[in-house]
């Protein structure tokens, strides 16, 4: 195969003919994947499409067939992977788990990794301020296990930052969150992304949200069909490509900037 040459320069996420087939499926077909850093964008597409795969990839879980990939122009490995902050779409935990959401978010500091720290005031502070950034302060001595869904994910996005991460790949954030919440962690991640100046990849099926937030969308169905600006993508023969139906997209506003696709 002939070697690929990268153009790291302004890019975050650099993918080149990218193949996996799992068991009698090939579920990425030769993706080409280019992200510019300090954009949120929005990955896109119908279940069964690649999209978690695809992610999975980029964090080193799932070796490709064939292709490769660069973040933050770095191959794939533990050194640059520091630099990356992922929120996964579901992180259950059994009842009993005990831990803390304050015990939790302690291991991803280095000086309270061990078992045996000593709890001390300014890690507290360190951990609440954290919190305090997704709105969720008030959960610091709350069973992890005993969070909703919504409270969850703002505690896992809390839990990357921590990191002091690059790039955020969130995979369907908002899977646990009700239909009112949304809206909200949306604007949630946009403030976050404006405050780090972080490079944000968000898997969502909510094209109405992913119209009002993302810079960029790429459509995946085992390939990338289309990418562009929202207003190019979400258009139906866009659509009808990546998700190989017909969809009819419509706007309608909630006062002034607030569209919503369909």
């Amino acid at each position: 195969m002939a070697e690929i040459h990268f153009h790291p320069r302004g890019l975050a996420i650099e993918v080149r003919g990218l193949r996996v087939t799992l068991g009698d499926t090939a579920v990425l077909r030769g993706v080409d994947f280019h992200v510019p850093k300090g954009q949120i964008v929005a990955l896109i597409g119908p279940n069964g499409s690649g999209k978690t795969t695809l992610l999975r990839c980029l964090l080193g879980l799932q070796r490709p067939d064939a292709g490769q990939v660069r973040l933050l122009g770095e191959e794939v490995g533990p050194a640059v992977l520091k630099r990356i902050g992922y929120v996964p779409q579901r992180l259950p935990f059994d009842r009993s788990f005990i831990l803390s959401v304050r015990e939790f978010l302690s291991l991803r500091l280095r000086e309270t990794r061990g078992w045996f720290w000593q709890r001390h005031r300014s890690t507290d502070a360190h951990l609440r301020a954290a919190l305090a950034e997704v709105g969720v302060d008030h959960l610091f001595d709350r069973p992890i296990a005993g969070l909703s869904g919504g409270q969850l994910q703002r505690v896992l996005i809390a839990f990357s930052l921590l990191g002091k991460p690059e790039l955020l790949l969130l995979d369907e954030p908002t899977a646990g969150v009700d239909t009112p919440g949304e809206q909200d962690f949306y604007g949630l991640i946009t403030e976050v992304h404006r405050r780090h100046k972080l490079t944000v990849v968000l898997v969502s099926h909510d094209l109405s949200m992913v119209y009002r937030h993302a810079a960029r969308v790429y459509a995946l169905n085992g390939i990338i069909c289309c990418e562009g600006t929202p207003e190019e993508v979400m258009n139906a023969d866009s659509l009808k490509q990546a998700y190989g139906i017909h969809v009819t997209p419509y706007h309608h506003e909630h006062g002034p900037g607030h569209h919503h696709v369909h």
